[in-house]
């Protein structure tokens, strides 16, 4: 049988690992480790604020290594997922489907999307334990003529305990993650190692030979007939850059700015994250409790309990790049533009709901969605492989996207994910 290589365990790694297995020999190769919730009492962390020793985002990866925590140049917060499951560990399990762009240039991936409804648990009955800060902001949305929409969640809403934990790993196996996925391949005979951290991918004569990679301090070589890297969109560049493939300079990051106020009693950092979202031009609003701006940003001073916040994520300019060098992205004119109208919105939001206008506060620019290095095109749509990449090597993450969503990408990546795993399976038969 014929050896398969797949880099990264997060949506697009996982899926494709679980979709090969039986046609190839998998072997998936994870940098991180197994993953572990955050299950620390927020409580104590809170108590430690007034003290200044919270004074940098990145000390956050001391208490919870399974989120990786970078700044750009300009000092931007960037957040990803390391260990089994990638970022869907850390994410907030929304099914939403995001692409727009992809069938722009000519990739309709209906059958894929409709796989994985079957396939994957998925529904808005959360919304019947909301909490009333978050009734209150679906009602006013509404009545703003906003559309809101339940967020389709991916899990078992019944095992759901409102902890407000989502982002820090749910504790009671109420959130799908990717995690599913990589005990199915596993379950199908895929060998999947952890603490493997994929240096390059040799390549001779337009063919990928397999990668360098190291395990426990150890670099060697692993051969392989077809390589998927799904490292995600900072770590595929970069695996890129070290075999000799050059990306574009098209980094997008979808941005996130919280919009917060005190509100007594809101009780948000215990409700489900981003129960609802409303969509807008080149921007999305959603509540969500912010905990990296809570913890680190000192204007988030107000308890825990009775802050109320709602996130801004805009689809950004794909102008920026990772190498090892570092991180390059600023926000464009528009970037901003966007953001400045998303805080108006959320501004009259707090106003409607009887806040106080003068405990309004912002929080940290941070982002969690990157991408767009090695977009595709229209000449790509039928084969979904970059010509700058060796017949038998492909990528399946966010890299691929042609422009930023704007939106939660996990579920469309692991349809693209879906549809390439088919094009392999098919030239291998």
């Amino acid at each position: 049988m014929s050896r398969a290589i797949v880099v990264g365990s997060g949506a697009g790694g996982a899926m494709a690992a679980r979709e090969l297995q039986g046609g190839f020999d998998v072997t998936l190769l994870e940098a991180g480790r197994g993953f572990r919730p955050f299950l620390t009492k927020l409580s104590s962390i809170e108590r430690l604020k007034p003290t200044g020793l919270l004074f940098d985002e990145r000390e956050i990866q001391v208490m919870f290594p399974a989120m990786r925590v970078r700044k750009t140049e300009d000092r931007m917060v960037l957040i990803n997922g390391r260990g089994l499951g990638g970022t869907t560990t850390i994410a907030t399990g929304n099914g939403v489907r995001c692409d727009d762009a992809l069938r722009s240039i000519g990739i309709n991936l209906d059958k894929e999307f409709e796989e994985l409804d079957r396939e994957i648990p998925i529904s808005a009955g959360h919304q019947a334990r909301w909490r009333e800060s978050t009734k209150r902001l679906y009602d006013l949305c509404r009545t703003m003529g906003l559309r809101p929409r339940p967020s389709p969640k991916m899990g078992d809403s019944a095992r759901c305990k409102n902890c407000g934990h989502c982002v820090l790993g749910c504790p009671f196996g109420a959130k799908w993650d990717a995690r599913k996925l990589v005990e199915e391949a596993s379950g199908r005979g895929a060998r999947v190692v952890e603490g493997a951290k994929v240096r390059r991918v040799r390549i001779k004569d337009g063919k990928a030979l397999g990668v360098e990679v190291r395990i426990r301090g150890v670099v060697r070589f692993i051969p392989a007939d077809l390589i998927v890297l799904a490292a995600g969109g900072l770590g595929t560049p970069l695996i890129l850059e070290e075999s000799g493939i050059a990306c574009e300079q098209k980094l997008f990051v979808d941005p996130v700015l919280c919009v917060a106020t005190t509100w007594k009693g809101a009780l948000q950092n215990r409700e489900i994250s981003m129960p609802f979202i409303v969509q807008q031009h080149g921007y999305i609003l959603a509540p969500y409790f912010d905990y990296l701006s809570f913890f680190f940003n000192k204007d988030w001073k107000f308890a825990a309990d009775d802050t109320l916040s709602m996130m801004i994520k805009i689809a950004d300019t794909n102008t920026g790049s990772i190498s090892k060098g570092g991180i390059r992205k600023t926000l464009s004119d528009q970037d901003r533009g966007r953001l400045i109208e998303g805080v108006s919105v959320c501004y009259e939001l707090f106003e409607r709901i009887g806040a106080n206008s003068q405990n309004h506060f912002l929080g940290t620019v941070n982002a969690g969605h990157p991408g767009g290095m090695l977009p595709l095109t229209k000449e790509d749509a039928s084969t979904l492989h970059s010509n700058a990449l060796p017949c038998n090597m492909y990528v399946a993450d966010s890299s691929l996207f042609p422009s930023s969503p704007g939106n939660p990408p996990i579920f469309t990546i692991m349809a693209l994910a879906k549809r390439i795993s088919k094009l392999c399976l098919q030239q291998a038969a």
